[in-house]
């Protein structure tokens, strides 16, 4: 009786549906007013983005740092690993072998730079003074009073020994700039440190983006470019021994003190692309001067000398025959890419250029020759 009661009863009806009434036509993408919000929201973005890229434009430039670096030591990371160490045994052996010679710099240049520099100062006023026997400068100082400004103003800042305190902006100045080159020279070996143990798998993981048709052809215009980047670093480092050694002859012919502790630090600025010879022929000369004013001359026109040498002689020479890139490309590189992003635009120009070079070489000429 139950049963046949629940088959008669009727079934649960649907809850109707409610009415939202007729779908409007769709919004009318060539309307002013859609094209112009849809403007607006996107030149906003870029904007936020552009700002966003600029105030973490200091972060990015250490990363282009360390990476540039960390590939420029993988070719002598990789010549340790031939030896059979492993690829942490031969970045702990790099990165030994950097210290030491921080340490060495260190010991070898700060006393001697420390004692000249004071010397200088001490003798600067006699410099200037015997600067008057000669003829033309004078007459140039009876006119204009070119030397006597200078003693003045040098004589008021070293009165009281604080040069180096007035140079740098004061007390806190000094601190600021102490404490910002230290953070970022520790933050700079952090990151290549990490980057040069970690290069192979980060190239390996980029090459999973590429369809696997083409990755073998890729992986290995990646190592070439890689290859390119460490022989550019490797010819740098040669181009500046060369320097380092020609100036400490130089100095040591010049009777210059602490030859040695000079061809680092000229061996420091090489490094330095396009700007670093004229910090490094600043240096030799103030030391120079401490002699004689004679002997300063000599020393500023012998540096001047040796840089015309390397520029059109030497570094394009080596950099043709590590990098294969002509001389005249070299220059140009390096002049574009410090007048776009400064010492690191330098850095990066020549390598750059090289694997651009590479790029053309094996892609675009030989499609050019099918067609």
């Amino acid at each position: 009786m139950a049963i046949s009661e629940r088959m008669k009863r009727k079934p649960k009806e649907s809850p109707a549906t409610p009415d939202f009434g007729a779908a409007g036509a769709p919004i009318d993408r060539g309307h002013p007013f859609y094209f112009g919000f849809v403007a607006t929201v996107g030149a906003l973005t870029a904007f936020v983005m552009m700002r966003a890229l600029a105030s973490a434009s200091g972060v990015f430039v250490l990363i282009l740092v360390a990476l540039f670096l960390a590939t420029g030591l993988n070719p002598a990371v990789e010549a340790i690993r031939r030896r059979g160490l492993s690829r942490a045994g031969a970045v702990t052996v790099i990165f030994v072998a950097v210290i030491a010679f921080v340490g060495l710099f260190a010991a070898l240049v700060v006393p001697p730079l420390v004692t000249q520099g004071t010397h200088l100062i001490e003798t600067a006023p006699a410099l200037l003074e015997n600067l008057k026997n000669n003829t033309t400068i004078a007459n140039l100082n009876d006119q204009y009073g070119v030397i006597d400004s200078l003693q003045k103003k040098l004589n008021s800042v070293t009165s009281d020994g604080t040069l180096l305190i007035t140079a740098f902006g004061g007390v806190i100045g000094v601190g600021k700039s102490v404490l910002s080159g230290t953070f970022t020279a520790l933050t700079i070996l952090v990151l290549t440190l990490y980057f040069i143990t970690s290069l192979p798998q980060a190239t390996e993981l980029g090459l999973k983006l590429v369809p696997a048709s083409r990755r073998p052809r890729v992986a290995a215009l990646t190592e070439a470019i890689i290859s390119r980047v460490g022989a550019f670093v490797g010819s740098q480092i040669l181009v500046s021994f060369f320097a380092a050694l020609f100036m400490t002859i130089f100095g040591a012919l010049l009777g210059l003190p602490s030859p040695i502790a000079i061809g680092i630090i000229i061996f420091i600025c090489g490094l330095v692309p396009l700007i670093g010879h004229f910090i490094g022929s600043a240096i030799f000369t103030i030391i120079a001067l401490t002699e004689s004013v004679t002997v300063g001359v000599i020393a500023f026109v012998g540096y001047v000398v040796y840089v015309q040498v390397e520029n059109y002689i030497l570094t394009p020479k080596i950099m043709k025959r590590t990098l294969n890139v002509p001389g005249a490309v070299t220059i140009i590189a390096a002049l574009l890419g410090t007048s776009l992003l400064g010492l690191v635009g330098g850095l990066l120009a020549v390598p750059v250029a090289a694997s651009i070079i590479l790029i053309l070489e094996e892609v675009v000429y030989p499609r050019t020759e099918k067609s």
